[in-house]
């Protein structure tokens, strides 16, 4: 399951970039999970972000 911070989020995509179920996109410049269901908990979006606006667990 993945969680965004929305304040610390700065909209650059780069975990969009790699998630490989694609569950992450971009809306007013903010990640927001499409459907958690199917993340796998791979810790690429977390990894990626350089602001640590992700918690996956």
């Amino acid at each position: 399951m993945v969680k965004i911070d929305e304040q610390a989020c700065i909209g650059c995509g780069a975990c969009t970039d790699v998630c490989p179920q694609e569950i992450l996109y971009l809306d007013d410049s903010v990640c927001k999970v499409s459907d958690n269901s199917k993340c796998q908990s791979c810790g690429d979006c977390k990894d990626a972000c350089p602001m640590d606006a992700i918690e996956v667990s």
